[in-house]
């Protein structure tokens, strides 16, 4: 099964030389897994053309620095594109600002969160009634770093994941084929570290000092990763 990358935006640019660019980040993520897949990027944020869904067999929208109040260009064609994979039920992943895009596309509510930064290691609820997560532990502790979050989720997308920071932290939805992730099981410690190091100075130093002690926590972004990748294995053509 071959995975699309739609890379909405990259590592920021002075960490990029030491943790490259997020496409590698999911590739080695899904690779781990043990599922066997390919890829290829497209870089919307670059303006590279969105593929033509007939040839599609999974997508993964990545993170971005952008909001999805932001106008620009390639926002409109990617809520289509969502919208129309969607509609095709091609397997579609998206997290972090893919979460949040595919909640917005989809009919959900996507705001800057008035709480502020979500930075380092958070640990999140197992709730719904999903396959997905079924067998996992009560809680899951997985990488994040965002201000935005899902505010109403879509009719069509049911909560999965939730905690008292980020209420709808994981969505699968209604029809059998997409989910999303506001944390970021591709992320590792070290680029978890220094992200949150680098909000220093924009997040209170409270807010990044926690962040750094919490990855002292123990991952499941592993577990999380190969629930997607049995996932979207699951529902590829």
């Amino acid at each position: 099964m071959k995975l699309t990358i739609v890379q909405t935006g990259d590592v920021p640019l002075p960490l990029r030389d030491k943790f490259g660019p997020y496409r590698k980040m999911f590739e080695a993520m899904f690779d781990r897994t043990g599922q066997g897949f390919s890829y290829e990027t497209v870089n919307v944020a670059d303006g590279e053309p969105f593929p033509d869904l007939s040839g599609v067999e999974g997508i993964v929208i990545t993170g971005s620095a952008a909001g999805v109040y932001d106008d620009l260009v390639w926002m409109n064609p990617l809520r289509s594109f969502i919208r129309d994979a969607y509609g095709r039920r091609t397997p579609m992943l998206g997290v972090c600002f893919g979460h949040q895009i595919m909640a917005d596309a989809l009919g959900g509510d996507v705001r800057k969160s008035e709480k502020g930064w979500g930075l380092g290691r958070h640990s999140y609820r197992v709730t719904g009634q999903s396959d997905l997560l079924r067998g996992a532990p009560a809680t899951l502790a997985v990488a994040c770093s965002h201000q935005d979050q899902v505010i109403t989720p879509p009719a069509e997308a049911e909560v999965i994941l939730a905690s008292d920071f980020t209420p709808n932290a994981g969505l699968v939805y209604r029809n059998g084929a997409a989910l999303s992730f506001q944390p970021h099981p591709e992320f590792e410690d070290d680029y978890t570290l220094a992200l949150a190091e680098m909000r220093r100075g924009k997040a209170p130093d409270a807010v990044v000092d926690r962040a750094v002690a919490s990855v002292s926590t123990p991952s499941d972004s592993g577990l999380v990763a190969a629930s997607i990748a049995r996932f979207l294995a699951r529902n590829g053509i």
